[in-house]
């Protein structure tokens, strides 16, 4: 028999001599600066989830919402029922976007309704307090793009021909607006932190001016009309990972996973995943599979000078421009997510997205021994 202060040897049990483990720290660091966290007992572990569910609550009740809808005629029904519900029983300022508001000053009865200059939305997060979408994806993708820095949360009604973002029936849209305004009678309502990709464009390694945009589902680097592959060198923090040859490569957040990505052979992964998806398209390899890298990832994709021909690049599907020989494109993530009010919650809401919109997993039953 050996104590457990005992160990064995060819000689007998020599007696261990007892003493404190040695102190141990984490020390986190985003490439910038540090935090030093002691761990307890030498002993890591994780105290929470890292991804858990968020809740939006208001410190005091919203004043102003800005209503997005697809542009012209179509849904002005819909969005003036949503107009006048807001203002004339919740008392809010209600804004739209100018083209919007055109049609809305032509109608009588709605002049309570405001709007905005399109030519600088620098401040508009700082106006509004939430933002209501009647339509599909493509609203909300609108919605992001009007926003730069700082997006107020989006509820987003399904009115499109897809509407996977889209969690909320327009028939009880009443109810949800109300839910959102004043807390759902509890504390507050769920919400999805929807990551976000910051992209630059460099030329001759210098950041060329008015090229910075943030988008929500995907950058695409493809070869466009030219009949040649295209070559695309891939860095990550300034080491080369591996040289694309082929249609193109998407880099895409978790929302935009069951986009393009998808389509492409990518995985489908949950928005709240922090992540960054890079999937080749159609590369002429045999083993070239898309991969997922971690949110604190820094990717340059460049056309290098020995290209056949140039490239084009497209962020989260409009934007389209050429790139140059010896051109880039960093992406990193942005700081400022895009958040979206659950209808449930993030996870039952996306499994019904997947169910609803692309039939995943569908099939007969077995029957029975």
């Amino acid at each position: 028999h050996v104590d457990g202060n005992m160990c064995a040897s060819a000689t007998g049990v020599v007696r261990l001599q007892s003493r404190r483990k040695a102190e141990m720290f984490l020390v986190r660091t985003d490439g910038f600066s540090c935090t030093r966290e002691k761990v307890t007992e030498s002993s890591l572990a994780f105290t929470h989830p890292s991804t858990q569910q968020q809740m939006l609550m208001w410190k005091s009740p919203p004043k102003t919402v800005l209503l997005l809808k697809k542009l012209g005629d179509e849904l002005m029904e819909e969005a003036k029922e949503v107009a006048s519900f807001l203002h004339h029983q919740e008392k809010m300022n209600v804004l739209v976007e100018p083209d919007v508001h055109d049609i809305f000053a032509r109608i009588p009865g709605y002049g309570f309704v405001q709007t905005f200059y399109t030519q600088d939305t620098s401040d508009l997060h700082e106006r509004v307090d939430f933002v209501a979408c009647l339509g599909g994806d493509g609203v909300i993708l609108h919605a992001s793009n009007l926003f730069r820095t700082s997006v107020p949360p989006v509820v987003s009604f399904n009115l499109g021909s897809l509407g996977f973002l889209t969690s909320h029936n327009f028939e009880g849209f009443r109810q949800d607006l109300r839910a959102v305004i004043h807390g759902n009678n509890t504390l507050g309502v769920y919400i999805t932190l929807r990551m976000r990709l910051r992209c630059e464009i460099f030329r001759n390694g210098k950041a060329m001016p008015g090229k910075v945009f943030d988008v929500l589902n995907e950058v695409v680097v493809d070869r466009g009309s030219n009949p040649y592959l295209s070559k695309i060198e891939c860095y990550e923090h300034n080491h080369l990972i591996t040289k694309v040859q082929g249609d193109g490569v998407i880099v895409a957040t978790p929302t935009g996973s069951t986009a393009y990505s998808t389509a492409a052979g990518g995985s489908m992964v949950h928005p709240n995943v922090p992540c960054m998806l890079f999937t080749p398209i159609c590369p002429h390899s045999l083993s070239f599979r898309p991969v997922i890298l971690p949110d604190s990832a820094r990717l340059e994709l460049k056309i290098p000078d020995d290209a056949r021909s140039n490239a084009w690049v497209s962020f989260d599907g409009k934007r389209r421009q050429q790139l140059s020989r010896g051109d880039s494109v960093q992406i990193s993530m942005s700081q400022h997510p895009l958040p979206t009010v659950n209808k449930s919650d993030q996870t039952g809401d996306w499994f019904r997205s997947l169910i609803r919109c692309l039939n995943w997993n569908e099939r007969l039953d077995q029957k029975a021994l």
